[in-house]
């Protein structure tokens, strides 16, 4: 572990590392990462190239190879991102979020499997929404900004589906758009 020896140390009891958006948190066998503030996404790929999310995660998260063991395994940050590095002799402390990542990460197999396309969509937009959600006059604000084709990669559809659906949604008044992030209009 003496990669990170030069990792200046914070008022924290475990050690913490800053990432900036689109950076790639280190996957080791031995280390789980609690993500203390921002979003990350996991993902693979497949034999022909083509990316796999495997789950979207943020503050109270664990994320790490030792949670998935799929190979090749990236953690991306979606924003900015501050974590903590939680070794092996802690996990034990750590029960209730790794059962809660279980939890999210059977959610999102089950939301990919629906069909149609767009019931998959809304669905996968409800759980963003709760994950990553917060009131706004107009709805909730899936406060998280994420593109036509990462959607289509986590719902396994194209882009231009999804661009089409949304503006579906948009139609229907399902939905608005502020800025690059999405209100769900959600009846109460």
């Amino acid at each position: 572990m003496a990669i990170f020896a030069s990792t200046p140390a914070l008022p924290s009891p475990l050690s913490q590392r800053l990432f900036s958006r689109r950076d790639l948190i280190p996957a080791q066998q031995d280390i789980l990462w609690r993500i203390e503030r921002g979003a990350v996404r996991t993902l693979t790929w497949s034999e022909q190239g083509t990316l796999i999310t495997l789950g979207y995660w943020g503050a109270g998260d664990l994320v790490g190879y030792p949670l998935s063991k799929i190979n090749p395994y990236q953690i991306e940050c979606l924003t900015s991102v501050e974590m903590s590095i939680l070794p092996s002799e802690l996990w034990y402390q750590e029960l209730e979020a790794m059962l809660l990542h279980i939890q999210q990460a059977e959610e999102l197999l089950s939301i990919v499997h629906r069909k149609p396309v767009s019931l998959r969509l809304w669905q996968f937009l409800v759980w963003l929404n709760q994950k990553f959600g917060r009131d706004v006059a107009q709805g909730r604000l899936i406060d998280l900004s994420v593109t036509h084709q990462e959607l289509s990669e986590v719902i396994n559809t194209t882009r231009v589906s999804v661009t089409r659906i949304l503006q579906q949604f948009e139609d229907e008044g399902a939905l608005l758009r502020h800025e690059r992030r999405l209100i769900l209009c959600l009846p109460n």
